[in-house]
């Protein structure tokens, strides 16, 4: 750029003119030689201004590689600028600090098969926000006879847990578990051998000094996936720190593993364990005998047969209701207060001490075998002997009428609640 102020000014003859008498008007004022051309130039590139040199009007030429300078000094500044902020940066030699495995590996954890692949970090620095992803590219036929050419398919290396999301302080090994909504669920060490796939894995992050995102990727193909291996440990705790040694990054070492597929795992283990439904026998009653009696008894106490009940007495009259409600609060009082019997069985209900008699049958219950009556007697309180005496006396299989309402009788035949109505009333009912 001096130099072409310098040919201007000696086509225009400013430089014979070396005092520039004042009726001259140069190109340049005060350019007489090439050092004060180049001068002129700093000060314009600087956009210093002394005042000394300037341009005038006179000179069309001179205006116009004015603006041609300044244009081109802007362009160089940009360029520039940019040049040092990309080699502070060094993205690219960033992601070269990011290693990844030679070979991926299938074999189990935690009982699983699975496949695994290992990625480090070389530097100190950290990487923010780190995030990997996996893809298996392989050709495919739709069923419908459509061949898609390097179908792309998404691995699951942690997505829903959040295990795809690094904190690389150490060299970590992903993992992507092999279940049956894995593309490898079908495969095999035999028919690894035959397929041709890639598995593309991408790792991003945040440069941390920088700000400035990064990405490093890597690829395996099916002759780089390794059957029954697993990586060697890299990690030791020496003098209360750990150290990594990145020479064993790379190595693996062969495991135990089945040779089958987890499809043919699965298959083999419904076929050689079925699992038939088991019917639990009820157990019968020691108190209430056994056979088909104490079956028919246990049904009859079931929870179903409860809340058909409940249903069946909720249909009563509301008056019918109170009244039952009120004699229950009474027999239960009676229950309570009353004496107990001797030779009874003492049974306990909680708070309640209750004794079982059996008596023979209940007047205007229908058939009813004597065994399948029993009578609940309270332990509580005391009882004459002539009271008990009348009990003993009493007609053969004739219920008790205990003072008090100390006993009360339970018929275990099953009846309902409206049996036990008159006629008229379960004509109501209906």
């Amino acid at each position: 750029m001096a130099s072409m102020w310098w040919v201007i000014a000696y086509i225009r003859g400013d430089l014979s003119h070396a005092g520039h008498d004042s009726s001259y008007t140069p190109c340049v004022a005060n350019v007489y030689n090439f050092p004060s051309a180049f001068l002129f130039f700093i000060e314009t590139e600087a956009t210093i201004g002394y005042g000394y040199r300037y341009i005038t009007e006179k000179c069309p030429e001179g205006i116009i590689l004015f603006l041609f300078q300044s244009l081109l000094g802007s362009i160089v500044d940009a360029f520039l600028i940019g040049c040092m902020f990309i080699k502070m940066s060094q993205p690219k030699k960033r992601a070269e600090t990011l290693m990844f495995s030679q070979d991926a590996v299938i074999s189990q954890r935690d009982g699983k098969l699975c496949l695994m692949f290992r990625v480090g970090n070389l530097r100190n620095s950290h990487m923010v926000s780190a995030q990997i992803r996996c893809k298996l590219i392989k050709s495919r036929q739709t069923p419908e006879g459509e061949f898609l050419p390097l179908d792309q398919c998404e691995l699951d290396v942690g997505f829903g847990t959040g295990a795809d999301q690094l904190f690389l302080v150490s060299p970590l090994t992903i993992c992507h578990e092999i279940n049956n909504n894995s593309p490898f669920f079908d495969l095999s060490q035999r028919s690894l051998t035959s397929e041709q796939f890639e598995i593309v894995v991408i790792l991003e992050g945040i440069v941390e000094t920088t700000g400035m995102t990064c990405q490093a990727r890597t690829s395996y193909t099916e002759d780089e996936v390794l059957w029954g291996h697993r990586f060697l440990p890299v990690m030791s705790l020496e003098e209360g720190f750990f150290r990594v040694d990145y020479s064993q990054f790379h190595n693996t070492f062969e495991v135990p593993t089945p040779p089958y597929s987890v499809k043919e795992q699965e298959e083999s283990l419904s076929l050689s364990s079925p699992n038939p439904l088991s019917v639990a026998q009820t157990p019968s009653s020691p108190l209430l005998g056994n056979g088909g009696r104490s079956g028919r008894r246990e049904r009859l106490l079931s929870a179903d047969h409860a809340d058909h009940t409940d249903d069946k007495a909720s249909r009563l009259p509301m008056k019918l209701q109170r009244m039952s409600s009120a004699r229950e609060d009474k027999l239960w009082k009676g229950l309570k207060m009353g004496p107990a019997l001797p030779g009874g069985k003492a049974s306990s209900t909680g708070d309640l001490p209750l004794s079982i008699h059996r008596v023979g049958s209940i007047p205007g219950v229908g058939q009813v075998k004597p065994e399948e009556l029993v009578q609940l007697l309270s332990t509580d309180g005391d009882v004459e002997e002539g009271d008990l005496e009348r009990h003993r006396q009493a007609g053969g299989g004739n219920t008790y009428a205990a003072p008090a309402q100390a006993s009360v009788q339970i018929s275990l035949a099953g009846s309902w609640a409206e049996d036990n109505l008159p006629a008229k009333l379960r004509k109501m009912n209906r």
